[in-house]
């Protein structure tokens, strides 16, 4: 080791140690992994959010389908290990299967290849009680051993806050980009400029911002009603520098289609401009 680097490999960083040090995550030493031989993934988007319960899984599922619409290959890993949502929402419960290959995604009826812990459990509501380097290994196999084949888009369903996992995938896999999900509140707001933080230290693009629970269509005036008052985010965004992708609204329909299972029956274009914007930023066609 030379005099100028420390075990993070920054020159110039004169500290014997990572431990302590609030320029951690930005010091780290890349460790991408490798992607399965049988895998080859375009672009990799992270959907990512401060804290849970804003619409993650929902913006997830929702940016999956609209791709597929557009004729792209699409997967979407559930990253989500503790609180996988994505196998309900697509009305998926045939078990992924294995080979001395690897682990198979199990398909829905667009054909979106999906891997979520969810499909290897023996039973759906059983929990997953492990630690933070079980989860976050589970999560590098779902990169490095599921043979997602010819995809144009992989979306990562990521768990909610600024943890074990988010650090592993920012760590792990090679992110294109990253969308960050959030609701009207101020208090949000400011959860939101941590996962911003976040991704900024670890050198991550941030593609945009979806607001999700944005507002209420009144069913007889066609008005908009802002039911968590009026959003900071777009002030957020701004002094962040990044988009605001989409405004969704509370709409009761998307959420009987994701109980159902059905959510690629979704007919709405909530987030269809937000799709092209990504596009363009990831210079696809």
């Amino acid at each position: 080791m030379s005099e100028n680097s420390n075990a993070c490999g920054v020159q110039n960083c004169k500290r014997t140690s990572c431990e302590g040090c609030d320029k951690r995550a930005a010091h780290a030493r890349p460790a991408i992994e490798p992607a399965n031989e049988y895998s080859s993934i375009r672009k990799v988007i992270g959907v990512m959010s401060g804290k849970g319960g804003v619409g993650k899984s929902l913006v997830t599922a929702m940016m999956a389908v609209i791709m597929t619409r557009a004729g792209y290959k699409t997967g979407i890993m559930d990253a989500d290990i503790t609180g996988p949502s994505i196998p309900k929402m697509f009305g998926l419960n045939a078990k992924a299967a294995q080979s001395e290959l690897g682990i198979f995604p199990v398909r829905t009826h667009s054909d979106i290849e999906v891997m979520s812990i969810n499909l290897l459990l023996d039973a759906q509501d059983s929990p997953v009680i492990w630690r933070g380097p079980i989860l976050s290994g589970v999560v590098k196999q779902f990169w490095t051993d599921v043979l997602w084949g010819d995809l144009d888009f992989l979306f990562i369903d990521m768990p909610p806050g600024t943890g074990d996992i988010p650090l592993t995938i920012f760590q792990s896999i090679p992110l294109d980009g990253i969308i960050i999900v959030t609701t009207p509140q101020e208090l949000v707001s400011m959860i939101v400029k941590k996962a911003y933080n976040m991704a900024k230290a670890m050198n991550i693009p941030i593609l945009g911002l979806v607001e999700n629970m944005s507002y209420v269509v009144c069913p007889d005036c066609g008005r908009e009603i802002n039911v968590f008052g009026p959003g900071r985010n777009a002030q957020a965004a701004a002094e962040m520098g990044i988009d605001v992708l989409a405004k969704i609204p509370i709409n009761p329909s998307i959420a009987e289609l994701s109980d159902k299972g059905e959510i690629e029956r979704i007919d709405v274009d909530y987030l269809n401009h937000a799709a092209q914007i990504i596009k363009n930023k990831l210079g696809i066609n």
